[in-house]
């Protein structure tokens, strides 16, 4: 009798155990500073008659987290593409999976039916889950790490529909020119490693090991003789002078957790990434909370990942001091990241 009283008093511990740690979780995960309420810092969706007016010219929309879609009309590329944003309290107790029913719900919405290219800045999951998925559905060939591949080979991708980075060698998707640039993770990054065989999901979040991690240059020539470059520095962290030489007008920069650093990080960060290749516009990403599905209004990540106050006060000074335009993009609107810059941004660029 006294071995039963005692197991039941022992499974009444372990559930008020429980009970406590998802109240904690649960109130961790709701305390987050609030979004910018200045709409001049937002950018404006394209109108449909400047689309038209300017065929063949270089649109982006941001997707959440580090997910952005460029074309020009002809030719898709897509960054990562990860959509399905499994809940904080899924990807703790559980195991990550594509939301397939997400990923052609936000495909549709974005008006991607087709593309050339998914290219995966690392292999953590949110960043490549999804990425096999996207490819399959859209015909795009995978980009990524070996890791990466190895994840694109455990949802059934053919080997013709992948390719490894070679970070020599530019690649080319119509008038694209996509340069992959080995750089590093923000700081504290967790799951290091290599996927070293294929990876299927249903997988534990910790199973998409980091692995190389990339920044990309994208170059864009239109038929017009208009050339644009744009930066996608997906993570928040740098590999000192690995952006030496190189030059780009606009820069989508991962800002998480940014926040959570020191001053002399930020001040590097920037020197790093922003100066380095003489950005004059700066659009944050990553720094959505993305165990939030894109369906609802995007939050920033609670204080206990990130203090997104912090990172935008620091974002406002170089504002001020350098010059550099700060402007917040907005899920599933295509924008001319280039507008209102002048005709320097298309200079020819030696690299």
């Amino acid at each position: 009798m006294s071995f039963k009283v005692g197991a039941l008093v022992t499974a009444g511990v372990t559930a008020a155990t429980a009970a406590v740690t998802a109240a904690t979780l649960k109130i961790l995960l709701s305390r987050r500073p609030a979004l910018p309420s200045d709409p001049q810092m937002y950018a404006e969706p394209v109108a449909d008659s400047d689309a038209d007016d300017n065929p063949g010219e270089l649109r982006a929309t941001f997707l959440g987290v580090s997910t952005i879609a460029f074309t020009d009309g002809e030719t898709t590329i897509v960054t990562d593409g990860f959509f399905s944003r499994p809940s904080a309290q899924h990807v703790l107790a559980g195991r990550v999976s594509p939301n397939h029913a997400v990923i052609d719900d936000c495909l549709r919405k974005a008006g991607i039916d087709e593309a050339a290219a998914i290219l995966v800045a690392h292999s953590h999951y949110d960043h490549a889950l999804d990425a096999p998925a996207v490819a399959w559905r859209t015909g795009a060939m995978l980009v990524g790490s070996e890791s990466t591949l190895n994840i694109g080979r455990g949802y059934g991708l053919s080997d013709d529909q992948m390719q490894l980075v070679d970070v020599s060698e530019p690649l080319k998707f119509g008038r694209f020119t996509v340069e992959m640039i080995l750089s590093e993770h923000s700081p504290h990054g967790k799951f290091k490693g290599l996927i070293e065989s294929p990876l299927r999901a249903p997988a534990r979040a910790k199973e998409y090991k980091m692995a190389e991690c990339y920044s990309m240059l994208i170059t864009h020539a239109s038929a017009a003789g208009r050339t644009r470059r744009v930066l996608v520095h997906a993570s928040a962290g740098f590999k000192p002078g690995c952006l030496e030489g190189r030059r780009a007008d606009v820069v989508f920069l991962g800002i998480a957790p940014v926040g959570k650093q020191s001053d002399q990080f930020r001040d590097d960060y920037w020197r790093e990434t922003v100066q380095t290749i003489k950005a004059r516009r700066v659009f944050p990403i990553h720094w959505d909370d993305f165990t939030l599905p894109l369906s609802e209004p995007l939050q920033a990540m609670p204080y206990v990942a990130d203090d997104f106050t912090v990172t935008m006060d620091f974002l406002e000074k170089r504002r001020v001091t350098e010059g550099v335009e700060i402007v917040m993009p907005k899920p599933f609107e295509r924008i001319d990241p280039f507008t209102g810059l002048g005709s320097t941004a298309s200079a020819p660029v030696t690299l």
